[in-house]
């Protein structure tokens, strides 16, 4: 299954100015969807959310990860973030949200996330479906145990008021939810990464190898493993939402 041709998505970015992995991420995401990168539009929330006619010109809204940034601070660029999540909620848009997107869309809705270094994860993820992800229509394809690819310090400790809690890893309980009824999904994990795509990250941002890996990257490389189960959760999310 790949995303339909004339499928167009918004990729909501929270990375600085001339990060090379913001537009890896586009690549990525295209590549999880099956569609070229041309269709995924990226847009850098941290000057300004989109406004609503641009969301209007997409038919998906994509959130990914951050390099540098918390969605457990404050300030007024996350509150304006936080704010247009909202309204995307609100609009019942379709959303898919992926480690800080996870985070952030919890939190708008009444979540709470925390920074908690200890229980970070870094590379390949033991992951368990609960009945509810056993039943979704996205995530029922999946098996009842599957690897997903992460790399977070910061995690969600309260599913907002009626999230779904879909999928769990034995350090961190909320590893995705959906809110019943509406087109928004959302995981702590990457499924838009592959094992060569997370490698480049590491690299391009060293620090979290070195505080969360516990061996060095060169060790990394080899441990790490392919997680075609997540890989196919997009494309199956946007067959479920544009049919």
């Amino acid at each position: 299954m790949t995303a339909p041709a004339n499928a167009r998505f918004l990729l909501l970015q929270v990375r600085n100015d001339q990060d090379p992995i913001a537009p890896q991420e586009v690549g990525c995401f295209a590549e999880a969807l099956g569609c070229e990168p041309s269709r995924v539009t990226p847009f850098s929330v941290l000057g300004s959310f989109p406004e609503p006619s641009e969301v209007a010109r997409h038919d998906v809204v994509l959130i990914g990860g951050s390099g540098d940034y918390s969605a457990a601070t404050d300030g007024e660029w996350l509150d304006r973030i936080l704010e247009g999540l909202r309204e995307l909620h609100a609009a019942s848009k379709p959303t898919f949200a992926s480690c800080w997107g996870f985070q952030a869309f919890a939190r708008a809705l009444g979540g709470r996330c925390e920074h908690d270094p200890a229980n970070a994860e870094l590379g390949n993820v033991e992951l368990h479906l609960t009945s509810a992800g056993q039943q979704d229509p996205v995530f029922s394809a999946l098996p009842a145990c599957f690897l997903g690819l992460a790399g977070h310090e910061d995690h969600v400790t309260q599913l907002p008021a009626g999230a779904v809690l879909l999928a769990s890893s034995e350090r961190v309980a909320e590893q995705a939810y959906t809110f019943p009824g509406l087109p928004i999904y959302a995981t702590q994990f990457h499924p838009e990464l592959t094992r060569e795509t997370i490698l480049q990250r590491l690299v391009a941002y060293p620090r979290y190898v070195e505080q969360f890996a516990g061996m060095p990257l060169d060790d990394l490389r080899i441990a790490l493993r392919d997680t075609p189960e997540a890989n196919g959760l997009l494309r199956r999310f946007v067959g479920h939402v544009l049919g």
